[in-house]
């Protein structure tokens, strides 16, 4: 493999996790999927935005950096393949929707300290899928704290993705995802594979799924 330290990113519901899972599989790779689930503020954000966006941010920061931190400095010599189903910069992306300004300051102060002792992914896979299919998968998941995400959220969340990767000239694998079934249509599968022995240089590169 060209790439031993892959990221996947989109928005929520795009299916970062599901094709995390099966890459991993597929090349024998490490996989680091973000622990999402255990964050205490997470319900309670989507209830009331204003009074948990900080804690909610500030924990999720906290467990990305300690996963990312102990998995990526551990050699493993039958797994030299890493695949992350989140970019560490994530962080930073959400904080700037979520919160004010004066505390997004304060994060970005918190962030910047951190994320200079990260190791960064040699190239990204970003799933990019319209609002209307993000919110259909967000549906069929079920999970009951998203199920009142608006559109409007799901469409500055993307936005602020996809300004960061233009800003910053990153090596991205820009991926259609309007019709992505990675679960069933392992042709799907197959050309994020193939993609991936390519070498590319910085900026956007655009994978389209037949």
């Amino acid at each position: 493999m060209r790439y031993r330290f892959i990221t996947i990113e989109g928005n929520i519901g795009a299916g970062k996790t599901t094709l995390a899972n099966i890459l991993a599989k597929k090349l024998n790779a490490r996989l680091i999927l973000e622990a999402f689930a255990d964050n205490p503020f997470l319900s309670k954000f989507y209830e009331n935005p204003a009074q948990y966006a900080f804690p909610l941010e500030l924990f999720f920061m906290a467990e990305r950096y300690k996963q990312l931190k102990e998995l990526l400095q551990t050699q493993d010599i039958f797994q030299q393949v890493t695949i992350s189903d989140y970019l560490f910069t994530k962080c930073l992306l959400f904080a700037k929707v979520n919160l004010p300004e004066e505390e997004f300051k304060l994060y970005q102060k918190l962030f910047d300290i951190i994320h200079a002792q990260l190791l960064q992914p040699e190239i990204l896979i970003y799933l990019h899928a319209p609002v209307d299919k993000l919110q259909q998968n967000i549906k069929k998941r079920n999970r009951s704290y998203e199920q009142s995400i608006p559109d409007e959220y799901l469409s500055n969340i993307q936005d602020t993705y996809l300004q960061y990767i233009k800003q910053y000239n990153i090596k991205t694998l820009m991926v259609d995802a309007s019709n992505a079934d990675f679960i069933t249509n392992d042709k799907h599968v197959n050309i994020i594979l193939d993609a991936l022995e390519k070498e590319y240089t910085n900026g956007q590169h655009p994978i389209v799924l037949d």
